[in-house]
């Protein structure tokens, strides 16, 4: 599904305009990327959570080159499932 079908499907069962369902759609997903660049996590009752997860520093190698590179400390966006949402794809997907 994408941004556009998620647009529809609102817009369709609100009766509001797809121009503006468009509007907030991505007004939340600005404000759900600003709080992470702000190392706030989001936090939706029922859905999930977009939380920040630190990886941690290693060493890899380039094959190619036949040299080793180091990865700094970093964090990374990622999105935890509720358990209530996880448990009705677990019940409903086969």
């Amino acid at each position: 599904m994408t941004k556009a079908d998620i647009v529809n499907e609102i817009a369709k069962t609100t009766g509001l305009e797809k121009v503006a369902v468009q509007k907030v759609v991505e007004c939340f997903m600005d404000n759900v990327k600003n709080s992470l660049v702000q190392n706030n996590n989001v936090y939706l009752r029922g859905f999930g959570s977009f939380i920040l997860k630190k990886r941690a520093r290693k060493t890899a190698r380039n094959i190619s080159k036949n040299t080793t590179i180091v990865i700094p400390e970093h964090y990374i966006p990622a999105f935890k499932p509720a358990k209530v949402f996880m448990n009705k794809v677990k019940n409903s997907v086969k």
